[in-house]
């Protein structure tokens, strides 16, 4: 399955729909991180990622280890950057399962030969510059070096300078970083005009993007003048010329978070939300649930309370994780909104709010300008809670403060669990490289809970040594409370959201950086 060029919006349909469906998962570097949040949570994840120089898996290892999950009875996807058919392998690996009885199917993607330079503004071809391109590969392993199985020297012989200097109007090589030196001379050699237009798209439809425009002259000096590295697709030909007319993709660069590298901590369900306004500024969300939400095993309790509604002034909800639950509940007891007739509803944030009218169709009858138990407390619409009822449905460990504190002023107050945060450690050590590259800019917590898991899923052992892992990266709180937390660690916050919401936190960080630009 072909996962797009990198853009995790461009991944096809039907490769989506069997990525939710899948029951391993075997992806490359080059397969955005984010559309692993789509897979089963039981689905085994194996990376098997590729740079220059060095791979986690050698091919063989790759094919043995498709054939064996499928062997097994497994559904199995074989997820690649870009196409699987364009220079990603796929044919060879397709043949080992033809070879073993494995049927399979093809899922093309979207190429990075033509996405990359179309972000760039870029077309491969137009009417006035270019009625041809052909694809070429940078570079030809054999098996003096990683995994061909072809003898060596037989693969670079077949590419024939001459014929390809002239085989189209516009020339990409994928994989071309490293021997750009090579190509450059190469083409020059054969007959290309040294003032040939090239660009090189790094990181092509990433927020990350980076394009270097030169000649086949000077594109050398150029690239490494800017220290570009893989992966890049280059692209020789007049149609480089268009780039100054049609570059839009760019036009994010004027929005500040343009190219910053945020982690997402927040559940997997919920991930989705956050990252995608943070894609839509310009960021590329890295997201590490490092929590799980999962309902309580027991729900004889929180049954007999919603079939007694009726005996309680307020149901207090302090998290959106509460309201699925309670929804699930009321299907399973033959119940709807309507057992909320006789009580008021509060809840902590808008966002807990929003989930109480999407999904059981009810209004908050009271929610309080900041987002925090505190909040509610002093602000809470009734002054005498003496004899007043309380049900608070909400996760099993949680702060005291507002069940005590009604109970001071004399209300009764049940609290009952419905649902727990456990760790989720998965992707925890990928990142963990990501942090000792400098690969990370800010890092965004949502509640106390993900801060906690984020520490003990990094450094398990040994947590202090996680402040020190991420000492580099903007560390982001949705609100006070997290803030705290996050401080209990040794995670002093750059960031605190006024607004203690999604939207809130996002605006939060992007007006630290149009500051930072302001000054700058």
């Amino acid at each position: 399955m072909g996962a797009g060029p990198g853009d995790p919006k461009l991944i096809t349909v039907r490769g989506l729909d069997l990525l939710k469906t899948a029951d391993v998962v075997v992806y490359d570097r080059l397969a955005h991180p984010s559309l692993l949040s789509h897979t089963l949570p039981s689905a085994e994840k194996i990376y098997v990622g590729k740079a220059s120089a060095h791979h986690s898996m050698k091919q063989p290892d790759i094919n043995a280890v498709i054939v064996d999950r499928a062997l097994q009875g497994k559904s199995v996807v074989r997820l690649k950057g870009g196409d699987p058919f364009v220079f990603g392998r796929g044919g060879e690996e397709a043949e080992h399962c033809k070879q073993h009885g494995v049927p399979f199917e093809i899922v093309p993607g979207v190429t990075s030969a033509i996405a990359a330079p179309a972000y760039a503004g870029i077309p491969v071809t137009h009417r006035d510059a270019a009625s041809s391109f052909s694809i070429v590969t940078g570079h030809e392993r054999d098996d003096s070096r990683e995994s061909g199985t072809r003898t060596a020297g037989v693969a670079e012989q077949r590419r024939q300078w001459g014929k390809i200097a002239h085989a189209a109007d516009t020339l990409i090589f994928l994989m071309g970083v490293e021997a750009l030196p090579d190509i450059a001379q190469r083409l020059q050699e054969n007959g290309r005009a040294p003032e040939t237009p090239v660009a090189l798209v790094q990181w092509g439809t990433w927020a990350r993007q980076r394009v270097i425009v030169g000649t086949l002259a000077d594109i050398v000096e150029r690239v490494q003048s800017a220290n570009l590295k893989p992966p890049a697709v280059c692209v020789v030909g007049e149609v480089v010329n268009l780039r100054s007319t049609l570059q839009w993709f760019d036009n994010l660069e004027q929005r500040p978070l343009f190219g910053k590298r945020i982690v997402v901590t927040r559940a997997r369900e919920q991930a989705s939300g956050l990252s995608d306004l943070l894609r839509a500024k310009g960021a590329d969300p890295i997201e590490l649930p490092v929590i799980q939400i999962r309902p309580v095993e027991e729900f004889s309790e929180i049954d007999k309370a919603l079939l007694s509604l009726n005996e309680y002034d307020w149901v207090v909800l302090t998290s959106a994780n509460a309201v699925p639950v309670i929804a699930k509940r009321l299907e399973a007891l033959g119940l709807d909104g309507r057992a909320f007739a006789g009580t008021k509803i509060a809840t902590i944030g808008p966002a807990t709010a929003q989930a109480l009218k999407e999904q059981l169709g009810l209004r908050a009858d009271f929610t309080p300008t900041e987002a925090v138990a505190e909040a509610i407390l002093e602000q809470f619409p009734e002054s005498d809670l003496k004899g007043k009822r309380f049900l608070i449905p909400r996760a099993l460990e949680a702060r005291e403060v507002l069940p005590e504190t009604l109970r001071e002023r004399g209300a009764e107050a049940d609290v009952i669990p419905v649902y727990e945060t456990v760790i989720d450690a998965e992707g925890a050590e990928a990142l963990k490289t990501e942090f000792e590259n400098g690969g990370v800019d800010i890092i965004t917590f949502t509640s106390s809970s993900t801060v906690r898991n984020f520490v003990q899923a990094l450094s398990p052992q040994d947590p202090s040594k996680a402040a020190e892992l991420v000492k580099n990266a903007l560390i982001v709180a949705i609100g006070p409370i997290t803030a705290n937390t996050a401080r209990e660690f040794g995670l002093e916050p750059h960031i605190v959201a006024e607004e203690h919401t999604i939207p809130g936190l996002v605006a939060a960080i992007e007006s630290r950086y149009i500051k930072e630009a302001i000054h700058a």
